[in-house]
């Protein structure tokens, strides 16, 4: 059986999930991590280490070899797509096999959904998202590029959390409700009102607490 070559980008902890997820698939095989950690690109016989400047190398090659962004932070991940400046193609999304993912629901390229998530129904995920261990996203969710839903944060029908935000471990939106892009909300919170941009906001209910560094330059 012929199998997909994957590189990983991020060797931290998230890299190790990401690659278990990987590992799981039979039809799968990593053949790089890339993390500017490392000086140089070397194997090891079965696997390529080097900086994330070695990916145009790892493409040349391995013909039709796909890419994850295995790093938790979302200005990261953003910053990296641009840098390499591969197509949204070349980036596979990865779905965990206890994860549960609606047959109506949309999961963009790049994308990793943990073991345990739930998607419901006509729920849009973006692309280079991450939806964390055991996070529900309701029907009619819709979630933006590069963002973050922690582990078991719950997002009730018909939420929109838009681009580059952060959504932490155990929050909870109720329905119809907007998060506005580059925004944080607490682990924890509960958030029974529109969160404006470029802000975090924490408790039961969730209060914005501060504008966050590109607000305030605005």
């Amino acid at each position: 059986m012929e199998k997909l070559n994957i590189v990983i980008i991020g060797s931290g902890g998230h890299s190790k999930v990401v690659r278990d997820i990987i590992s799981s698939k039979e039809d799968y095989c990593v053949k790089a991590v890339l993390d500017d950690k490392y000086d140089q690109l070397t194997s090891n016989g079965d696997i390529y280490t080097g900086p994330i400047s070695s990916a145009q190398h790892i493409i040349s090659l391995y013909e039709g070899i796909k890419f994850i962004i295995a790093i938790g932070n979302n200005e990261i991940r953003q910053s990296i797509v641009s840098k390499l400046g591969l197509s949204h193609e070349s980036y596979i999304s990865l779905v965990h096999e206890t994860a549960v993912i609606s047959p109506s629901a949309f999961v963009g390229s790049g994308t990793v959904i943990m073991a345990n998530a739930v998607v419901q129904a006509d729920a849009i995920i973006g692309r280079y998202t991450i939806i964390n261990t055991s996070a529900i996203i309701e029907h009619d969710n819709c979630i933006g590029d590069y963002v973050h839903i922690a582990p078991r944060a719950t997002l009730t029908g018909d939420v929109k959390v838009k681009h580059g935000c952060m959504i932490g471990a155990g929050a909870t939106i109720i329905p119809g409700l907007s998060i506005g892009e580059r925004s944080v909300i607490g682990a924890g919170s509960t958030v029974i009102h529109s969160i404006p941009s470029d802000c975090t906001a924490v408790g039961i209910p969730a209060k914005v607490i501060n504008k966050n560094k590109r607000s305030m330059d605005s």
